[in-house]
């Protein structure tokens, strides 16, 4: 991985770790206020069950001068009918009587559900004050806890800032003002590729663009405008068709198809040639052998591919089997890497079990 490429991701570790914090450090505020809240709530209850202790005491209170108003009318009737001439007079102080006694069991009903309901009250007042005591010491030790997680986030912010600097230090000043432009926008300015996608935005690279950015080329994404960057420890390796095997195999001489390797191709030098032949024509299409991209076009003979292109075979290593012409023709300008990858691999392997003698054996 390049310099900057991994200074850029360095860079962007430390911007999601500071942006993670600052939205912690941010949060506190609104975590506290959502704890005051709970106690306002429990400390309403209580509130208001002691109100209710206090409006029933009221009550009580107003039922009982009720009482001995009534108490005194009865008292001051009885005084009166001791006085009086007719008869008339004194039914009529004894309705009074009547009424001002009815009224007296009224009120005392009145008071007597209000001693039932006492002890509801108390009851209620008793809880709530049980549960805003439990509540605060809660409510404390989570105050405690967020003022300790915010200082922790605000040494680790200075932490992160500082190494934030050193890798905006390290990268190219160009690079880096097109990183902080895109990760305006995107929240990220770097994007990983694996399996030949961008992972920023899922979108699928062209094989010269992957092979580029796995070779450690400073590329932007066409779509999405993040700088990829290829981590050889995330590849996935995909079941493709293989052209080695774990034991490499004598390759056959009388082939329809067949992969050659040639260290001496024109200006290009080191190439992988893959022949085959098909409806009574042989063709030939030549890739570079370090960035699998196709060299020139593919040459078409009548005939087979060992009798039309004879300079080839004799100067060239025979590898495995070819490929079919449609999938040849579906890569078009680029070998896919992991292609790549497996005629090296049979290239390292034919080296290896030929004769010391000879730098390049050709195919007999």
């Amino acid at each position: 991985m390049l310099p900057d490429v991994h200074n850029l991701n360095e860079l962007q570790q430390a911007d999601r770790e500071i942006l993670r914090l600052k939205e912690e450090v941010a949060a506190l505020p609104k975590r506290m206020a959502a704890i005051e809240e709970r106690v306002s709530g429990t400390k309403a209850v209580l509130e208001r069950a002691k109100t209710a202790v206090k409006a029933d005491e009221a009550a009580r209170r107003k039922f009982e001068t009720s009482i001995q108003d009534l108490q005194q009318k009865i008292s001051k009737y009885r005084d009166q009918s001791l006085e009086v001439k007719t008869n008339d007079q004194y039914k009529a102080l004894m309705h009074e009587i009547h009424f001002a006694e009815q009224d007296i069991r009224t009120n005392e009903d009145k008071i007597l559900e209000l001693m039932v309901n006492a002890e509801s009250r108390e009851k209620d007042v008793r809880a709530a004050e049980a549960e805003l005591k439990a509540e605060m010491v809660e409510i404390e030790e989570e105050k405690a806890s967020a003022r300790a997680r915010t200082a922790e986030d605000e040494k680790q912010l200075a932490e992160w800032n500082a190494k934030r600097d050193k890798a905006r230090a390290g990268v190219n000043v160009e690079l880096l003002r097109h990183y902080d432009r895109v990760s305006k926008f995107r929240r990220t300015g770097l994007a990983e590729v694996r399996d030949h996608k961008c992972m920023g935005c899922q979108v699928v690279l062209r094989p010269q663009t992957y092979n580029e950015v796995r070779s450690g080329a400073v590329i932007i994404c066409e779509s999405c405008q993040r700088i990829l960057y290829f981590d050889p420890k995330a590849e996935v390796v995909l079941e493709r068709p293989s052209l080695t095997a774990k034991r490499r195999t004598r390759p056959k001489s009388h082939v329809d198809r067949a992969w050659f390797y040639r260290p001496d191709f024109g200006d290009t030098g080191e190439v992988f040639i893959a022949f085959a032949n098909a409806n009574g024509n042989a063709s030939r299409r030549v890739y570079d052998a370090h960035t699998g991209r196709k060299i020139g076009e593919t040459l078409y003979e009548e005939g087979d591919f060992t009798a039309k292109f004879p300079g080839d075979i004799r100067s060239g290593t025979q590898l495995r089997s070819g490929l079919e012409e449609q999938q040849l023709e579906e890569w078009a300008a680029e070998l896919p890497m992991v292609i790549l990858d497996e005629l090296h691999g049979d290239l390292k392997a034919a080296l290896a079990e030929a004769p010391e003698t000879t730098e390049h054996p050709a195919a007999s």
